[in-house]
């Protein structure tokens, strides 16, 4: 049978049901991602508390001043979703998501391993009754292993895999020492690779394949994302250190403090250096044989970095920034965040998006960077109140009837 057709403004995943079990950060990330690209993502939420993250971050307030109910870190990850709020400890709440699963492409979790066992919901269940279906499992270790057992959260993550060692100030310097890149990183990271292994497996599935079972661990995507600085130390034996704003590999690319604040300077080849030393007024810099490379650089770096220090205190931010682009050297101020959404820039590419919504007219949110030619991302829904679609779905996906749905609401079962 062939598949309805499909207009452009549906997204190139309307094909496609996913179930969201899912809370916090990096399986929402993940399902809003396929919910922006069409996919219908239900997100299956407990009755009383629903997502764990409805209840952290900046409270939300009105017009008026008073409190929404809704946070900074919920807002975040879950527009485009139905909220469906079912108790999955009772039986009669997992019979329900073993039926929707039957209908459903893709289900994402990030329970305990073996938790969604114990309720008849894990993969060896639901592939029982959907072979067909993509089973995405986020846990912090993995379901493999001498920690897979354990709990974990973001700064765990970033401290194991190595990132917070060559995140900070570098040793001998004022306030040295490891810090925290400054949001969720590791979440972030692993919604992306969980976003892209999904992806992947439909493709086989549908090129004849089965469904699968996706195991995917916060610590191994935050090890896979250090990426080159891993390689560094593969390659070289020497252990990466703290280097504060400044590459790893190349130089000069750190911040650097002009007369009114710090400007960062990106410079990736030779003939870059040489234009920012003449746009410095230090052309003798950028003609010596210690600089003329970057490996020269590099290990020349102690002997470099005063000079460019000296010529950069002479002038504000805006001016050498002024300067340096009309010679086409990369560089940057650092913004806040205000700053960075007023960019001409972000706001050109339209990364700030308004939803409606029901309690205060409006929504704001940060826009997909995705920019498809022929499907463009589809903003459908805001992020939805706690079981705000239950009804709405039960009755669409399973056919419950009015009496039966509210059975099941007075049972506590749904909301």
């Amino acid at each position: 049978m062939s598949e309805p057709a499909r207009t452009p403004s549906a997204g190139c995943l309307s094909h496609l049901v996913v179930l969201d079990l899912s809370r916090v950060f990096a399986g929402p990330l993940a399902g809003q991602i396929l919910a922006d690209f069409g996919a219908d993502v239900i997100k299956i939420e407990h009755p009383v508390h629903g997502d764990d993250v409805r209840h952290l971050g900046i409270h939300r307030k009105d017009a008026e001043g008073r409190e929404t109910g809704e946070t900074s870190s919920f807002l975040a990850m879950n527009r485009g979703k139905r909220s469906v709020a079912i108790d999955l400890k009772a039986p009669e709440g997992q019979a329900l998501v073993r039926k929707l699963a039957e209908q459903a492409d893709v289900v994402i979790e990030n329970f305990k391993a073996g938790t969604l066992d114990r309720y008849g919901l894990g993969y060896e269940d639901l592939k029982a009754i959907n072979p067909r279906l993509v089973y995405c499992s986020i846990t912090g270790f993995g379901q493999t292993g001498p920690s897979a057992d354990l709990p974990g959260y973001d700064p765990l993550f970033q401290a194991l895999s190595g990132l917070m060692s060559i995140t900070g100030v570098p040793d001998g310097d004022p306030g040295a020492g490891p810090n925290l890149v400054g949001y969720s990183v590791s979440d972030i990271t692993a919604g992306l690779y969980a976003t892209i292994a999904i992806l992947g497996a439909i493709a086989h599935r549908d090129q004849g394949g089965n469904g699968q079972h996706i195991d995917l661990a916060l610590l191994d995507a935050q090890v896979a994302a250090l990426s080159h600085i891993a390689m560094n130390y593969l390659v070289s034996g020497r252990t990466p250190v703290r280097a504060g704003s400044a590459s790893q590999i190349t130089c000069p690319w750190q911040a650097f403090h002009c007369r009114d604040g710090d400007l960062m300077i990106a410079v990736g080849n030779d003939r870059q250096f040489v234009r920012l030393c003449d746009v410095l007024g230090i052309p003798g810099t950028g003609a010596d044989p210690q600089f003329r490379t970057n490996r020269d650089r590099m290990a020349n770096r102690k002997m470099l970095l005063p000079r460019l220090d000296s010529a950069f205190l002479q002038r504000d931010v805006q001016e050498w920034t002024r300067l340096l682009t009309e010679a086409d050297v990369p560089c940057s101020a650092i913004n806040s965040i205000p700053q960075m959404l007023e960019d001409p820039q972000i706001r050109h590419r339209q990364m700030v998006i308004e939803l409606p919504h029901e309690q205060t007219g409006t929504v704001q949110l940060i826009a997909n960077p995705v920019r498809f030619s022929e499907t463009p991302a589809v903003y459908r829904r805001p992020p939805p109140a706690l079981g705000a679609d239950t009804q709405a779905v039960l009755a669409e996906k399973l056919a419950l009837s009015a009496a039966e749905i509210a059975a099941l609401s007075e049972a506590g079962i749904i909301r």
